[in-house]
């Protein structure tokens, strides 16, 4: 099934999407200036559930070519699920996004999904559902803002002046997709342990802006989105400790960790 440009079949969803032409729901359209120049990285990443059950274990893989960033993050399931998320941008001053690419496939996610989005507001999803095999595929153009942040959230966040509230914006794929406003808001500060050493991390909720009337219909269709944390160290140079949300619309709220290479118990050195 070929649909472009509208949403997913259902008289619910579609009024979703009469609600948010009427509300005409930009929140503002500011990129966030860089403060802190990305560049190269591998970090190594774990994935768990909220009661702390190990679900994949993932690379955060980042290098710059020709003044554009590449930032690739994956997770291998435990169950041979793949989540594996791309995101190229530029970082003159502000940050703006030119594509994006994501694809999940497996047992962990209802659906198996390849969305890619670039700059100019051109899109294709592909969606596959695991129970019935139903395929649609969306695909148009959207009128982005400059502000538009699909995988770059963590980035973003470390870039804030310490402890700024600001708002962004997202392309959220249901599998159709919907421009929404997203606030990162501090939250509070907390002490970790770095060793035996403490320190202090800044706790940012991250929350979709859909309105009043938007979050209703999108509470009784059942994909109301909920607020995503993030935890960094903020001074003097910023870096990411935790992430806890959904990897997908409708998906189940997961942990990201950063995780140290270990040796095999019989191989170490």
């Amino acid at each position: 099934m070929i649909r472009r440009g509208g949403p997913r079949g259902g008289a619910l969803v579609g009024l979703l999407a009469l609600v948010t032409m009427l509300q005409g729901a930009r929140v503002g359209e500011s990129p966030v200036v860089v403060r802190f120049a990305e560049g190269v990285v591998h970090g190594f990443l774990l994935l768990r559930t909220m009661e702390g059950t190990p679900l994949a274990a993932g690379d955060l893989l980042q290098h710059l070519e020709d003044s554009i960033v590449e930032s690739r993050m994956v997770f291998h399931f435990y169950d041979s699920s793949l989540y594996d998320e791309t995101v190229t941008f530029t970082q003159q001053h502000v940050f703006h996004l030119r594509e994006y690419h994501l694809v999940q496939r497996g047992p962990a996610f209802s659906d198996d999904v390849e969305i890619r989005l670039d700059h100019t507001g051109q899109y294709r999803v592909r969606s596959t559902s695991r129970r019935t095999g139903r395929v649609e595929t969306h695909e148009g153009r959207l009128d982005l803002p400059a502000d538009v942040y699909n995988g770059m959230v963590i980035t973003i966040a470390k870039n804030l002046p310490a402890r700024q509230n600001a708002t962004v914006h997202l392309v959220a794929f249901t599998p159709s997709p919907r421009l929404i406003g997203l606030g990162l808001e501090p939250v509070g500060e907390e002490q970790v342990l770095i060793g035996r050493r403490p320190q202090t991390v800044v706790h940012y909720a991250f929350k979709p802006k859909l309105g009043v009337v938007l979050r209703l219909f999108a509470t009784l269709a059942g994909r109301a989105p909920p607020d995503n944390h993030g935890w960094f160290v903020t001074d003097p140079v910023p870096a990411f400790v935790r992430f806890e949300g959904p990897l997908s619309v409708s998906g189940p709220v997961w942990r990201i960790e950063l995780e140290s290479p270990r040796w095999p118990a019989a191989s170490r050195p």
